[in-house]
């Protein structure tokens, strides 16, 4: 039994030995890790106080080699939450919404996340009238790391309204013209209902008149007009 108990507490230190720091929460589990190397890991609380007239509040959500990933939560000090942010690389990327705080959702954020590691990256590029269509990809050379990227909607809190929308492409307001590089040098989006399909372009092609047909009748021009077969059909 004695045995039993001290290999258990060897694998207890063994487990909270790879932390520098660390607290247990009242549940039990292991928060706002430290690693040896001083990187914060795994599940994080954050508290900040009320500071130069910005109300204060706390969040939580995790840490992957002391930089945000995923989900993070944030509430006022009272217990509201006021914004669902999602993280990449320790910014944001993907959606965030922001809520007021009797819980009405005020807008939504979309966001893309760069790797600083690359110079060039590859972006979807979708039609503006349809977010869901996607109609190109082109390569684009990474600035910052993250740009806003995508829809953001704006909400009447009370009513739950779209009272404006806006598409961005990688920081730059859409606005309908068509992409490709300016005189600015700088990529514009991309709007594919302005134009006609190929099919429709296809479509109106006229069918040539076969050999003895063109011959026939230029042999017979300016004569008294005949009906003549030049393999159509209809009246």
């Amino acid at each position: 039994m004695r045995f039993i108990l001290v290999l258990l507490l060897g694998i207890s230190l063994n487990g909270y030995g790879q932390w520098k720091d660390y607290i247990i929460s009242v549940k039990g589990d292991t928060l706002n890790r430290v690693d040896l190397k001083g990187r914060k890991q795994g599940p994080w609380v954050l508290h900040f106080d009320a500071l130069r007239g910005e109300p204060g509040y706390d969040e939580q959500g995790y840490f992957v080699d002391d930089k945000k990933d995923g989900l993070w939560v944030r509430f006022s000090l009272i217990g509201d939450k006021i914004a669902e942010e999602n993280y990449r690389r320790g910014v944001q990327d993907g959606k965030s919404r922001y809520y007021t705080r009797t819980g009405g959702l005020e807008r939504e954020e979309s966001w893309r996340a760069v790797d600083p590691k690359k110079t060039m990256d590859t972006v979807d590029v979708y039609d503006v009238n349809d977010p869901t269509r996607l109609v190109d990809q082109v390569i684009v050379k990474v600035e910052g790391q993250n740009n806003r990227h995508g829809t953001w909607t704006y909400y009447d809190p009370m009513w739950g309204t779209i009272v404006k929308t806006e598409r961005y492409f990688l920081n730059k307001l859409q606005t309908g013209d068509e992409m490709g590089e300016g005189e600015d040098g700088e990529i514009r989006p991309l709007n594919v209902s302005s134009g006609k399909s190929k099919s429709d372009t296809a479509s109106k092609k006229t069918v040539t008149k076969p050999k003895e047909v063109l011959e026939y009748e230029k042999k017979n021009s300016g004569k008294k007009k005949v009906r003549t077969r030049d393999g159509q059909t209809g009246f």
